[in-house]
């Protein structure tokens, strides 16, 4: 996998190798994804950082990412409550972030190929 452009950022909490990151306060700051809503930015590279520690977060391109449940070749992915990839599914009344796709399938714990591409999904409440 080639990424493409890859960031560093503060970390203000440890950061695990390929979990979703998101902002954390400002924009210097980096976090653990938590959520499909987090304002994730991208990856984690392998090492990850300790907090207070600078973490390179792959923002475009190709990379990987642990899984946090199965997914399919081809899914969008978003952040688990640890930063896991998980399929993202469309939430009345809520804007789902969607930070990648799936290259092969996974179930929970395996790291695969993805293809950073952030998106929104968006489903207006009925």
């Amino acid at each position: 996998m080639t990424p493409i452009l890859i960031k560093s950022f503060f970390a203000s909490a440890a950061i695990a190798g390929y979990r979703i990151v998101a902002f954390s306060g400002t924009a210097a700051n980096v976090t653990t994804a938590t959520s499909a809503t987090s304002p994730s930015i991208g990856v984690s590279e392998r090492m990850g950082a300790p907090i207070g520690g600078m973490v390179d977060v792959v923002q475009v391109g190709g990379y990987e990412l642990e899984l946090g449940g199965t997914v399919t070749a081809g899914d969008p992915l978003t952040a688990d409550a640890n930063g896991k990839g998980i399929k993202a599914l469309p939430v009345a009344g809520s804007a789902i972030r969607v930070v990648c796709f799936a290259q092969s399938d996974g179930f929970a714990g395996d790291i695969i190929p993805i293809l950073l591409a952030p998106s929104i999904i968006s489903h207006p409440a009925p």
